[in-house]
């Protein structure tokens, strides 16, 4: 059973490094040295990717992980550097821990993920994403769908969604500039275009390749790469951030510092 409550969020924040790790590293049976006893949870489940009638592949499930949570920079490929431009960097480097979003109850936007377990529900026209963490939020991903001409701001954005091959590829506009990518506070504007490619590589294993293209925060599009991993026999709980949130009070300094 899985224990979730204020403090949890405590330890997110003042060890941001260590959270993106324990949701996109490969899970292991024994708790990894340095990890002050905390497991990694269960052995990542394997076997051939599950497939649906129609073929493609079948994403439905509860997974963990699958995106950043305390740094972005920790889906770049080695070498690479986010390019922010210079009032992007400025306005990072002044925001405190105790605004970011995430941590007083709000969502999460995209790509960033809360370090909590989350279910993908998928139908021939909508793929949906249920969120446990912060306000039990969703996504909805239309399918072969077309984005409005003027879509209003959201933390989500509008997202369609369509196939290559065994990938799916979402593309999502429309976001409101609110949500901080990570909790080292990376910036973003209302000009954000996310490119998601989903892939089931087999049976326990989702990779994320995310695109971010913000000329507004940017000097360039660029990818990031996550994985998530399935938690095969687990179920949503509910988990209200509103109700109990004891910690953004004790959350102090520089955004991603501790």
């Amino acid at each position: 059973m899985r224990f979730l409550n204020a403090a949890v969020l405590t330890v997110i924040a003042i060890a941001p490094v260590f959270a993106q790790e324990n949701v996109n590293a490969p899970a292991a049976a024994t708790s990894p040295a340095g990890s002050g006893g905390l497991r990694r949870g269960p052995q990542v489940p394997k076997g051939p990717t599950p497939r649906l009638a129609d073929g493609h592949p079948d994403f439905s499930g509860v997974w963990n992980g699958g995106g950043p949570v305390g740094d972005l920079t920790q889906g770049l490929a080695k070498g690479e550097k986010i390019p922010l431009l210079p009032e992007a960097e400025a306005l990072m480097k002044s925001r405190d821990s105790k605004d970011d979003p995430e941590a007083n109850c709000l969502p999460t936007g995209v790509p960033r993920i809360a370090p909590y377990p989350w279910r993908i529900v998928q139908t021939p026209t909508h793929v949906f994403f249920l969120f446990e963490g912060n306000i039990h939020s969703y996504r909805q991903i239309f399918m072969n769908g077309k984005h409005p001409e003027d879509p209003d701001p959201t933390w989500y954005g509008h997202s369609t969604a369509k196939w290559d091959g065994d990938t799916l590829v979402v593309d999502t506009v429309g976001f409101n500039d609110k949500f901080w990518f990570d909790f080292r506070g990376h910036p973003h504007t209302e000009k954000l275009h996310t490119i998601e490619r989903y892939t089931r590589t087999d049976f326990g294993t989702l990779q994320n390749d995310v695109t971010i293209d913000d000329p507004g925060a940017y000097s360039k599009p660029f990818t990031l790469h996550f994985t998530a991993r399935l938690r095969p026999g687990e179920e949503l709980m509910e988990y209200i951030c509103q109700e109990n949130n004891q910690d953004v009070n004790h959350i102090k300094g520089k955004a991603g510092t501790p």
